[in-house]
């Protein structure tokens, strides 16, 4: 982190604040929830202790209300009074006292009984009325539950913060437990960036941390095998290079020193001339080698009938091929196979497929280069009757210098690139290349190329 970057919360942070929120939410809810339901409950206890309590009244003073208020009637309406109750006796259609709605009067002097919210006086309230004869009745009303909103909502501050800080607790631990396999693969990467590819990490719940662990160690593995291949590569392009330099040397020092003579002079230059043709050849390898996979990687594609290019090769080949005395065959089909790539890179393909085939092939045993196709693709396949390739072989035949390293001091080697330069060119000419078991005893390399 450089000084310029403000420190970020960390997960741990994050994951603390994120369970306050969701308990935050959770308690918002549940009071968004719980209120309306509270104060519904509140209401309709209300209204029915309130009705109760107007029939109650009702068989009290049924018989009594034609005598006036009596001393028990203001016993029972001061009793009333007292939870918030006021009492209205109707006779003959009036009531003893102001404030009740004409409405309700006339309703209950008709026989209807009330049981409703309504305004009186400004304030909201409950209102039970019970008719009592005809034109006789009794209203109790009592304020409705107007405050059992801000009285649920009072209660709920004390859940509300131990919903917060158990939310809050819940997601450091939650945090601290999901971090602490996350620090360790980000100190076995630092680990590995250093060059450590030893290290592996611990292979811990839940699934998707198990798999960032597996796939790191995997990632370690992987490094660990392409550093030792790398190494032994460079091992074997040090020795390639070593040898033709070495012969160079000697000669020159020959030279140098008037140790030739006038009549070797001109052996001596064709040796020293195959020699830096050698370190050439494997100079131009690496070069490309490193090129492949550069986004000016040069390619001058067209549509190219594949038949002269793979017959022309005939004629490049079979001198060198009559020379070492191996049969060289050709077959490529009379009507034109017209495909769109670089001819120049697939020559060069087929030419280093040849190069390593006639460098182990035996004299007397045959090369094969031939042209088939089918309604996908064009394939061009060099087989050859050599020693071949074993089913192990087969896995790592592409891959650089991994034969070379197999089969040094065996039998004769190139360099350990010819195979996997074919292979980078065919990728970036858009095919495939495959090697198998040929026919004709040895090794089968088969290039295939999409057709339009």
């Amino acid at each position: 982190m450089t000084p310029s970057q403000p420190r970020r919360a960390g997960l741990v942070t994050r994951a603390g604040f994120a369970g306050a929120a969701v308990a935050l939410v959770s308690v918002l809810v549940t009071a968004l929830v719980a209120i309306p339901i509270a104060v519904r409950v509140a209401d309709n206890r209300a209204r029915q202790v309130l009705a109760e309590e107007a029939q109650l009244v009702t068989e009290v003073l049924r018989n009594r209300l034609d005598r006036g208020r009596t001393a028990d009637e203001e016993r029972l309406a001061t009793t009333l009074r007292k939870r918030d109750v006021e009492i209205y006796l109707i006779r003959n259609g009036v009531s003893d006292r102001p404030g009740l709605p004409e409405s309700i009067v006339r309703q209950i002097s008709q026989g209807q009984s009330i049981s409703r919210r309504t305004s009186l006086g400004g304030r909201l309230s409950l209102v039970e009325g019970r008719p009592v004869g005809d034109g006789d009745g009794v209203v109790l009303t009592a304020p409705a539950a107007t405050g059992t909103a801000w009285a649920v909502l009072k209660g709920l501050w004390f859940p509300l913060g131990a919903g917060l800080l158990a939310g809050m607790l819940a997601g450091v631990l939650l945090a601290r437990r999901l971090t602490r396999p996350l620090r360790n693969a980000a100190v076995a990467a630092a680990r590995i960036r250093a060059g450590d590819h030893a290290v592996r990490v611990p292979v811990e719940e839940p699934p998707e941390v198990a798999d960032l662990a597996l796939a790191l160690n995997e990632l370690a593995g992987a490094l660990a095998v392409s550093e030792a291949r790398q190494r032994e590569f460079l091992l074997s392009i040090s020795h390639e290079l070593k040898t033709p330099l070495t012969t160079l040397r000697g000669y020159a020092e020959a030279l140098a020193d008037g140790v030739v003579q006038e009549n070797e002079t001109a052996p001596v230059g064709k040796t020293m001339l195959g020699e830096a043709d050698h370190l050439a050849r494997l100079i131009d390898d690496l070069l490309a080698l490193a090129r492949l996979d550069a986004v000016d990687f040069p390619l001058q594609t067209a549509i190219v009938d594949l038949v002269p290019v793979v017959r022309a090769v005939h004629d490049a080949w079979q001198p060198r091929c009559t020379a070492h005395g191996v049969p060289l065959k050709v077959q490529a089909p009379d009507a034109e196979l017209r495909v769109t790539t670089d001819p120049g890179r697939l020559r060069q393909v087929i030419d280093g497929l040849l190069e390593n085939a006639l460098r182990v092939v035996p004299p007397g045993r045959p090369i094969m280069v031939e042209l088939t196709a089918n309604p996908q693709a064009a394939i061009v396949q060099v087989r050859d009757g050599g020693p071949g390739f074993t089913d192990d072989d087969l896995a790592v035949a592409f891959q650089r210098g991994a034969l070379h390293q197999r089969y040094q001091g065996v039998r004769k080697v190139g360099s350990g690139l010819g195979l996997a330069l074919a292979a980078g060119l065919v990728r970036r000419l858009g095919g495939t290349i495959s090697a198998g078991h040929a026919p004709e005893g040895g090794a089968a390399l088969t290039v295939t190329l999409p057709r339009q």
